[in-house]
């Protein structure tokens, strides 16, 4: 009898916690594995709006044909590489400097840094635009300390627009890398850098090889996640170009392009969607790697 009221009662938990879990498991398949097994069907078609036919591997020989793709993907991977480490490096010296006791009005600095991170995007894109135009304060600056002889066409040149960009990007976000690691450096024991300093540890000694080790966990974690928003960059882009990449698709990145296949030129559904399984794959990888790198820190 016993065995068989566990039984039930192990049934009904069972039937209960299925029900409380339903609706987001339905939601997530909905919104999420309904539009991946969507687009991976959509990648093996090809034409124009609505008219699209079976092409198998076809947009993958396109993709590889494409060289407005291949300056995509140069663009994507430029900026994850200039821009990642600068938002790290960045956010980390902010929060070591912010964890100081001594620093006054450390709570004014930390709301101010982060303050980009939830300011409007629109209100953000029309600062930087009107900041970097020709006649804008940073030309007008640069201008006045003679560091410059000529205005930089910050949004007309491609080598300066892809350095406003980088810019821009990491001026929203850093913010947000810092308050992570600002958090991981309130919770260390301080009683570790008062033995350290004991010892006759410096204090870069003591930043080098307790601090940084310590924070190995959330660097992996911002690093990871600062690489895939920087794989997915969009928002910048489209509002300083107003969605073109330019110029002479200088800043122009995967997720643009695929926005500008499925919305702003004829619609190609199916070699947007292929183009997006670019990013995908990039971001399984990266996703690997930071398990493989949990794993291994275990």
């Amino acid at each position: 009898m016993a065995t068989t009221s566990r039984s039930s009662l192990k049934r009904y938990y069972d039937v209960n916690g299925w029900l409380f879990v339903a609706p987001a498991i339905a939601l997530i398949s909905l919104f999420m594995l309904y539009p991946i097994a969507r687009s991976l069907v959509l990648s093996l078609y090809s034409g124009r709006g609505m008219m699209l036919k079976f092409s198998g591997t076809g947009n993958l020989v396109r993709l590889w044909n494409d060289p407005v793709f291949w300056q995509a993907l140069q663009n994507t991977v430029i900026f994850f590489i200039i821009q990642v480490p600068i938002m790290i490096t960045m956010a980390l010296i902010l929060a070591a400097m912010l964890n100081n006791p001594k620093l006054r009005f450390s709570g004014l600095f930390r709301t101010m840094i982060f303050l980009p991170c939830v300011a409007s995007l629109v209100a953000y894109s029309i600062l930087f635009k009107s900041m970097f135009s020709l006649d804008g304060i940073v030309n007008n600056t640069l201008l006045a300390v003679g560091i410059i002889g000529e205005p930089i066409g910050w949004l007309t040149d491609p080598f300066w627009a892809k350095v406003l960009i980088i810019i821009a990007i990491t001026w929203r976000w850093t913010g947000y890398n810092m308050i992570f690691y600002l958090a991981a450096l309130q919770n260390i024991d301080r009683s570790i850098y008062e033995a350290a300093k004991i010892d006759g540890v410096p204090s870069w000694g003591r930043f080098a090889f307790l601090t940084i080790p310590m924070l190995k966990p959330v660097i992996l974690f911002t690093t990871i996640t600062s690489t895939i928003g920087t794989l997915q960059l969009f928002d910048e882009v489209y509002n300083f170009t107003e969605g073109t990449g330019g110029p002479a698709n200088s800043t122009l990145t995967l997720s643009l392009y695929i926005y500008n296949l499925t919305f702003r030129f004829m619609p190609s559904f199916g070699y947007a969607a292929t183009v997006s399984y670019v990013i995908v794959l990039m971001v399984a990888v990266l996703s690997f790697l930071q398990f493989y790198a949990a794993r291994e820190r275990r």
